[in-house]
C-alpha cells in the first residue's frame, strides 16, 4: 500500500491575487523530513469552444514566460465568488466575444501535479452568440476557427504546445460530444 506523506508544518511564502506559493515540511514514511514547495490555486477552467459548423475556436496569444506565440482553448483561473460554471462562461466571453447558451462539462484535470494543487474543469462550449470580447488588460488576442483534423494536425505538428489546451483536446475528442467534422 502507498505510504501518505505526513504534515509538518504549513507556510504561505507569497501571495498575490492568482496563487499562494506554499511551503510544507512532511514526515516520509522512513522517519526524515523533507521540504515540499508548491503553488496552490483556486484551480481553472478551460472550454473547447464548438460552433454549429462543428469548426473549433482557438486563440492565438504571446506567453511572456515562453516569449513565444501559443494557440490555446480559452480559459483562465477561477475567481473566488465564482461558480466553475460561471467562470467558464465568463472566460469565453471576454477571450472569444461568445456567450454560450450550452456548457458541458467533460473532464478535469491537473495540469503539473507534483507542483500545483489546481484543477483544472474542462468544458464544451456550444449554441454560442458571437458578441464582444473583453479581454483583460494584460491579455491580446486572435481568434481561430479550425476544424478538428486542423486542431489535431497543429498538436501533432507542434504548433499547439500548451499543455492544458493538449489535455483539454484529449479530453473533448473521447468525450460523447465529439463530432467528427
Amino acid at each position: 500500500m502507498l505510504q501518505r506523506l505526513k504534515r509538518i508544518s504549513h507556510s504561505v511564502r507569497f501571495e498575490n491575487p492568482y496563487w499562494k506559493y506554499g511551503y510544507d515540511r512532511y514526515r516520509m514514511p522512513n522517519g526524515a523530513t523533507g521540504d515540499y514547495h508548491y503553488v496552490m490555486s483556486n484551480g481553472s477552467v478551460m472550454i473547447v469552444p464548438r460552433l454549429a459548423d462543428g469548426s473549433i475556436l482557438l486563440l492565438r496569444q504571446y506567453r511572456y514566460l515562453n516569449e513565444r506565440v501559443s494557440i490555446e482553448f480559452p480559459g483562465g483561473g477561477i475567481e473566488p465568488g465564482l461558480s466553475v460554471e460561471a467562470n467558464a462562461a465568463k472566460e469565453l466571453a471576454e477571450e472569444t466575444g461568445y456567450r454560450t447558451k450550452r456548457l458541458t462539462k467533460i473532464g478535469e484535470h491537473n495540469p503539473y501535479n507534483g507542483v500545483t494543487n489546481e484543477i483544472s474543469h474542462v468544458f464544451l462550449a456550444d449554441e454560442m452568440l458571437l458578441e464582444d470580447a473583453s479581454p483583460d488588460e494584460s491579455e491580446e488576442f486572435e481568434l481561430l476557427r479550425c476544424s478538428p483534423i486542423e486542431v489535431a494536425d497543429s498538436i501533432r505538428s507542434g504548433a499547439i504546445w500548451d499543455g492544458m489546451t493538449i489535455a483539454s483536446w484529449c479530453m473533448y475528442r473521447y468525450s460523447k460530444d465529439f463530432r467528427s467534422e
